[in-house]
């Protein structure tokens, strides 16, 4: 496991490919591992691999093997290049090591790299690899300790039996010791006759040999937005750890020993100064969490052995002011064990489920507090800054793990309320008689759309009034924009953010002897940035993969339009509501003497949406879309 956003595959044969590309095909795919006592493994992979056209040759050219070389050693021993006139040529293995290219965390990770040269469609490029290790460094001394894995003498491993191109046969073998009782599970596999997955074992003295074959392994077509590959195509765990409760205990012990969570006398006066105007125990909670989120900078640089699981000390985040999730997350359960709470670090999975067989499913750290009535929150620095949360519900719906002293289970954080993330947009408008609209337009919003609203602010202060123009100008380009107000950016977590408009648009309704046609301003998706959900392409009517958006939110619209005479007939898109749990859509139009008020309302459930919702969720989007592109025409 490794508290990176991007974590490095331990084999892998960088492939940069458009989804199901055929410009090569794997002929097989061979990975044999073998598990000592200390739970160190070694992997031995071998693959042969044809280019198929041009670009398969371009992309075999160059064989790259990710790797940390703090806790992991590769090795290419042999690569073989087989012509299509039957001859073969032994590439020279003159390998390269480089500083691997990367963004945001600067960890030392390394590329290893042999140039195949020249092929032609047709040629088959045989390699194999050996390596030991993991992919992230940990604190031990010793020639191969740092390679033992950091739950030790335990091996897990997470095997994907899928590919973004065709795999003729795929196998997977472990030879593991019998009385480490290895535990094993094949998710998302299709039951029919596609794919096929067969598995042996047997015994041989006091080891098992488990053996995992797939034959026919073909490139998924991608729905847009369908969830992680893991979460969707077929996939192998394995694990030794009995169950995740012994994970849970090993985690909270391997930190607790380090000291990772002991306030220095510096932390421990700013807990005290931050914590002054607090009143109550969740405003301690609330205070503690936003100063971490928003003065621990996320920046990822080496600080030395200690880069997976074991989390930095808070002398060393509190010195540094920097770090990536692991040191935010121990940061804060420092600054709380200071102020009084019982904190505890936990790990987590963005964005990808974690199933039961306890393997190494975590790229994210986040904090565990426990209130005085017993209950525990879940707090995450990493995801807050500049938001009102203390915990982003962009990862509702998401497996998470505490350490705790007795053990916990695994959890998942429930569906976040839409009317946690409401979306206001009000307005209160005039057509004058040459069809002029004037008026003011605010939009006000909470929870996950307060923190989509309020980016427009995340630049230089200059900047601010051309960002907030730019998203009226969007939907209205000829509009003339007197004032612009909003809340104080600084003070976000005293209230949500609202921004009001004052505006003009000349010639903006359609005017006509007996007639007057327009499309209502607010109903246009002003502020779509906290509308992700119109983003979706609505043109398939069937989806057979689950999908997500960032998160639950209720959009509420409501525009009050006093026109230049009264009109007696109404002609307007007619719309039908939606009434579903996962997603709901409502609309109305009335006339009142020379007012016409306009309402809408569109609910989107959750943020892990089945393939089954898709009737209900496309269709609130498509009701959107055609009230801000069918105008209301209104006669007398």
């Amino acid at each position: 496991m490794n508290f990176r956003k991007l974590f490095i595959t331990a084999i892998v044969l960088s492939m940069a490919l458009p989804a199901l590309a055929q410009h090569k095909t794997t002929l097989f795919d061979s990975t044999s591992v073998v598990m000592e006592e200390s739970g160190l493994s070694h992997v031995i992979n071998h693959q042969r691999i044809r280019a198929n056209d041009f670009d398969g040759c371009r992309d075999l050219a160059t064989l790259k093997v990710d790797y940390d070389p703090l806790s992991a050693y590769v090795e290419f021993r042999k690569v073989i290049v087989h012509h299509t006139d039957g001859s073969q040529e032994d590439v020279l293995l003159r390998v390269y090591d480089y500083v691997a290219p990367a963004r945001l965390i600067y960890w030392g990770a390394s590329q290893k790299m042999v140039q195949v040269g020249h092929l032609d469609p047709g040629d088959e490029v045989e390699y194999i690899t050996y390596r030991k290790g993991f992919t992230y460094a940990l604190l031990g001394d010793g020639d191969d300790d740092k390679y033992v894995p950091p739950m030790r003498g335990h091996f897990y491993d997470i095997v994907p039996f899928w590919s973004d191109h065709p795999v003729n046969k795929k196998v997977y073998s472990v030879n593991v010791l019998t009385s480490k009782n290895l535990r094993f599970e094949l998710y998302n596999c299709m039951a029919d006759s596609i794919c096929t997955v067969k598995i042996d074992s047997s015994v041989v003295e006091d080891r098992t040999v488990y053996t995992f074959t797939k034959t026919n392994i073909q490139p998924l077509k991608r729905e847009p937005a369908a969830l992680a590959n893991n979460d969707i195509q077929c996939k192998l765990l394995l694990s030794t750890s009995p169950n995740w409760q012994a994970k849970s205990v090993w985690f909270y012990g391997v930190n607790e020993d380090y000291g990772s969570f002991v306030p220095t006398p510096e932390v421990q006066a700013k807990v005290n100064e931050l914590l002054l105007p607090a009143k109550n125990e969740q405003d301690s909670i609330s205070i503690l969490t936003h100063w971490v989120a928003d003065n621990i900078r996320y920046a990822g640089i080496s600080m030395g052995p200690g880069e997976g699981y074991t989390l930095h000390n808070a002398q060393m985040n509190y010195t540094n002011r920097c770090g990536v999730c692991k040191d935010k997350a121990g940061m804060l359960v420092a600054m709380l064990r200071a102020a009084g709470f019982k904190a505890y670090a936990a790990m987590t999975m963005a964005h990808e489920r974690i199933d039961r067989i306890p393997a190494d499913q975590f790229n994210h750290s986040v904090c565990a507090v426990q209130h005085r009535d017993g209950r525990f929150e879940m707090l995450d620095p990493t995801w807050v800054p500049n938001v009102r949360e203390l915990w982003s519900s962009a990862e509702q719906q998401q497996g998470y793990l505490m350490g705790l002293p007795e053990g916990a289970d695994l959890m998942y954080t429930p569906i976040s309320a839409p009317e946690n993330h409401y979306l206001r947009i009000t307005g209160n408008s005039t057509i004058g008689a040459d069809g002029t609209l004037s008026g003011t337009i605010t939009i006000t919003a909470e929870g996950q759309s307060d923190a989509a609203v309020r980016r427009i602010f995340s630049c230089r202060t200059a900047e601010w009034k051309r960002n907030m123009e730019t998203e009226l100008l969007r939907i209205a380009p000829g509009a003339r924009i007197s004032k612009i107000s909003h809340t104080d950016n600084d003070r976000y977590l005293e209230q949500p953010v609202s921004i009001t408009y004052t505006y003009t648009i000349p010639k903006y309704a359609v005017m006509g002897d007996k007639t007057i046609a327009f499309t209502p301003l607010t109903a246009r998706n002003f502020f779509s940035r906290a509308m992700s959900h119109l983003r979706f392409d609505t043109t398939p009517e069937e989806r057979t993969q689950p999908f997500a958006d960032a998160c639950s939110r209720l959009v509420e619209i409501k525009e009050t339009i006093t026109l230049p005479a009264e009109y007696k007939q109404l002609h307007f898109p007619f719309i039908g509501g939606v009434a579903d749990p996962a997603a709901s859509f409502g609309c109305q139009y009335w006339i009142e003497g020379n007012t016409l008020t306009f309402a809408e309302s569109a609910l989107l459930g959750k943020r892990v949406y089945d393939a089954n919702d898709w009737h209900c969720f496309r269709q609130v989007v498509a009701n959107q879309m055609k009230l801000a592109n069918t105008p209301v025409i209104l006669t007398k």
